[in-house]
């Protein structure tokens, strides 16, 4: 587990990249902003997590609870569910926006793709919702 990333996974900087490139700026990992974002877009008050699926206990195909020391694994995962919600919370109350991207997006069998997660993630940050999720097909 020591060598699992919390910053900088290379789901967060493919998608930092393309953004990047299509004129988005951004601010990693804020401190200023509740829950430390994967990167904040301070122009339109968003705030973008890029979410692993089994870290994060996502309801996808890339999600699956270890047959060892389940209980550990169970309370570890839910515990990282309800501090996702406790922060997603925190961010609605502050009057941030919130995008998270799911690693499904981009990896596994129902995966739409780069293009595609990089063109949702654009149009989500022009439009005027308040949260929203990117995620493989079904």
């Amino acid at each position: 587990m020591s060598g699992i990333r919390g910053k900088n996974t290379k789901p967060e900087i493919l998608i930092r990249k393309r953004l990047h490139a299509l004129g988005y700026r951004y601010r990693l990992h804020s401190g200023a902003v509740p829950g430390r974002p994967d990167f904040v877009l301070p122009r339109f008050h968003a705030a973008v997590f890029v979410n692993g699926c089994f870290w994060h206990g996502h309801d996808c195909s890339l999600f699956r609870l270890p047959d060892t020391r389940r209980d550990f694994w169970k309370k570890k995962i839910e515990r990282n569910r309800e501090r996702d919600r406790d922060v997603s919370q925190q961010l609605a109350d502050a009057g941030w926006r919130q995008l998270v991207i799911w690693e499904c997006a981009l990896r596994g069998p129902g995966r739409i793709g780069l293009d595609a997660t990089v063109s949702d993630a654009a149009a989500w940050l022009e439009g005027s919702g308040s949260s929203a999720e990117i995620r493989g097909a079904a």
